[in-house]
């Protein structure tokens, strides 16, 4: 289902392609991630951003929460997944993420980014950032 963008498809909003922009930055949850022996005890938070192109729908300026991709039920869904307990790798939940979401067939292009802020202390954040699109 996954591809690596190419440089003509990675515009997220487009007018002429009828996509729409859908974002969520920065949503910190509490995870159990991580190698080390003090990730696996202790929950950290995480930083996860995402960034997706959808199909926009016809009349959407009186469109119901129903026609649209939401972000409110992103949102719900990332959470879900990172509460379904410890995952070894940032790769692992971007890569789970991106999946779960793609399931969505409205959601054409998706760039999703985990940080964790605390990993090293001389560094704002660490982290990973992919890029997936429909190939349905």
């Amino acid at each position: 289902m996954n591809q690596h963008p190419t440089s003509s498809q990675q515009q997220l909003a487009s007018a002429a392609l009828g996509l729409r922009h859908v974002f969520v930055k920065k949503l910190a949850v509490s995870a159990s991630i991580g190698i080390h022996p003090h990730e696996r005890s202790a929950k950290q938070t995480i930083l996860i951003s995402l960034d997706a192109a959808v199909t926009e729908t016809h009349g959407d300026t009186d469109a119901n929460l129903e026609d649209v991709v939401c972000y409110e039920s992103m949102t719900k869904t990332i959470i879900a997944i990172v509460e379904r307990g410890h995952v070894d790798l940032v790769e692992t939940l971007a890569e789970t993420i991106a999946d779960t979401l793609l399931a969505d067939t409205r959601i054409r292009h998706l760039h999703i980014q985990v940080e964790k802020p605390d990993a090293i202390e001389a560094a704002e954040s660490v982290g990973i950032a992919i890029e997936r699109l429909q190939t349905a």
